[in-house]
């Protein structure tokens, strides 16, 4: 055995290692049979999913496949009609858990911005954390002001939603759910509402969270993001997954027939 040889073991004993760990590790979510109705109408028919700390998960799908729903029903913005959702090993489909300190810890990205009209950005970003955490001024401002550098709009903070653009509001919500220092990222499609041309500004934060092992969930159609930032790919159809696979094998190695003809006409 030469040495390269020995390298290239070395190696794939680590990735084998992170593996196990993150198997044998309790899951930041665990999803059991969820299932969600509207007017007698299944939407969700028995959702199983684990999602470990730090792991990327895309949710993809045809309009109408549960997708969102699935996701708003993962912090109870849609409460499941049946099935168990653990967060953080406890079960936040039991009436009794308080949901609201739950939330805290779970960042939500809409569609649409959801920005307070009537405030400055930098007001709707210290709002909640003053409310909700007890922050101080000070201590919520500073790490508004920390984050709107990151994303490049520290000279907005005295603007207004109606100042700014599509892709500087997107930027802004997820900078809103950032200042909560939530464990988690749920994002409904947010690109969906933008022009074409706004949207990377969006994917390029988003593949900064992806990079530092922030836990991520994102229903999107941005397909090629997808593919270079997701650890892993859900495939929804008539509210069940349908298949799962890292973004490699999932778009150039499909199993199912229904997957295959949803990627020839998406891609």
């Amino acid at each position: 055995m030469n040495v390269d040889e020995k390298v290239i073991l070395t190696e794939e004993n680590i990735v084998k290692t992170e593996k196990e760990t993150q198997s044998d590790a309790q899951p930041l979510i665990s999803v059991r049979g969820l299932k969600k109705s509207f007017d007698n109408i299944d939407v969700l028919k028995g959702i199983d999913i684990d999602i470990h700390q730090g792991e990327v998960v895309f949710v993809v799908g045809p309009s109408g496949s549960g997708k969102s729903t699935f996701l708003r029903c993962l912090n109870r913005l849609e409460e499941p009609t049946g099935g168990v959702i653990l967060f953080e090993g406890e079960d936040i489909t039991d009436k009794r858990t308080n949901i609201n300190l739950h939330r805290q810890k779970m960042g939500m990205v809409f569609q649409q911005f959801n920005l307070f009209p009537h405030m400055t950005i930098l007001k709707n970003l210290t709002i909640g954390s003053m409310k909700l955490q007890g922050k101080s001024f000070e201590e919520a401002k500073s790490e508004a002001m920390r984050l709107l550098e990151r994303v490049g709009l520290a000279d907005r903070a005295n603007a207004y939603p109606n100042q700014l653009s599509g892709g500087q509001k997107q930027r802004i919500a997820i900078v809103r759910a950032l200042c909560m220092k939530p464990d988690v990222m749920l994002f409904d499609e947010p690109t969906s509402a933008l022009d074409p041309e706004m949207v990377g500004e969006v994917l390029s934060v988003m593949r900064e969270l992806a990079e530092e092992k922030m836990t991520m969930v994102v229903v999107t159609h941005e397909m090629a993001f997808a593919k270079e930032v997701a650890s892993r790919v859900l495939f929804i159809d008539e509210g069940k997954i349908l298949e799962e696979a890292e973004p490699v094998t999932f778009f150039e190695n499909p199993k199912s027939e229904r997957l295959k003809s949803f990627l020839a006409k998406v891609l």
